[in-house]
């Protein structure tokens, strides 16, 4: 399953529009082209539905939010969902500040999206109206370990049934779940928090696996989840003792550049649930 999401990505090279976080843009940008899709960052509302119109999914990220971005990404929601393309949150920093946690809370219940992706706290804030994050890091006590993976996995699939989305937690362990089954990934590597924007990028990529497989999108959500953690891998693997997260952001590109399904069926470490 996971080389056959990869190939379809590859063989349909799909449109993704993004309205992204602007730190990380040319990143989200890179890892399209990288993963063999193609991006569009476009986030002003005169334009962003005939933008949605032309892609083939759309990527919604609260990174940089302002009051201009929002409508766009309110606009762009709707039309994607008018369309039935599929679209990615990726509500970064809710519980942070009223005004993201209003934001994502008001986008959720404005938008359809085909998959939600964040950190714990972020998911935690979103199915609760309220909560805290760490700026845009998991709060330490919501992190799931071992221990609380069972609760984790619960609760994704419970926030899964109420918004009818693919719910990606992602983090040291990954959980994706929809309402009925769910996957954790153990794939990736502890410096990848040491790069900004990897988050960001994983929802761009998943954006390009839900375009490429827009009927499988708890089996696309894993697949770009998989991809990204085993990417960060094998750019670890490639280091020198005088390379640092510079180098090592470049190696996770090249890496998804030249990822294959047999490589990602390999190195997947998958646990269903």
């Amino acid at each position: 399953m996971l080389e056959k999401m990869l190939n379809q990505v590859k063989e349909t090279s799909p449109l993704v529009h993004n309205i992204t976080n602007y730190v990380t843009a040319n990143d989200c940008a890179n890892i399209l082209l990288a993963c063999g899709g193609s991006p569009i960052m476009a986030d002003d509302v005169t334009e962003v539905e005939d933008i949605t119109s032309i892609c083939d999914s759309l990527n919604i990220n609260l990174g940089t939010l302002n009051d201009r971005s929002f409508a766009a990404m309110k606009a762009a929601g709707k039309k994607a969902n008018e369309l039935n393309h599929p679209v990615v949150f990726d509500p970064v920093g809710a519980g942070a500040s009223p005004l993201r946690t209003t934001s994502a809370n008001e986008l959720v219940d404005t938008v359809q999206f085909t998959v939600i992706r964040g950190n714990i706290s972020e998911i935690k804030t979103l199915a609760n109206g309220s909560g805290t994050t760490r700026g845009v890091d998991a709060d330490v006590a919501d992190q799931v370990t071992e221990d609380t993976m069972e609760q984790a996995v619960a609760f994704a699939k419970d926030f899964a049934k109420k918004t009818g989305a693919v719910i990606a937690i992602t983090g040291a362990i990954d959980i994706v779940a929809d309402a009925n089954q769910a996957c954790c990934i153990y794939n990736g590597h502890a410096m990848m928090s040491r790069v900004t924007g990897t988050g960001c990028q994983l929802s761009a990529l998943t954006g390009a696996y839900l375009a490429a497989n827009p009927t499988e999108p708890f089996e696309a959500a894993v697949a770009a989840i998989t991809a990204m953690g085993v990417c960060g891998e094998i750019a670890h693997e490639r280091l020198t003792p005088q390379d640092g997260n510079a180098t090592y952001r470049n190696y996770m590109i090249d890496a998804m550049y030249h990822l294959d399904g047999e490589t990602l069926k390999q190195r997947a470490k998958l646990k269903r649930m």
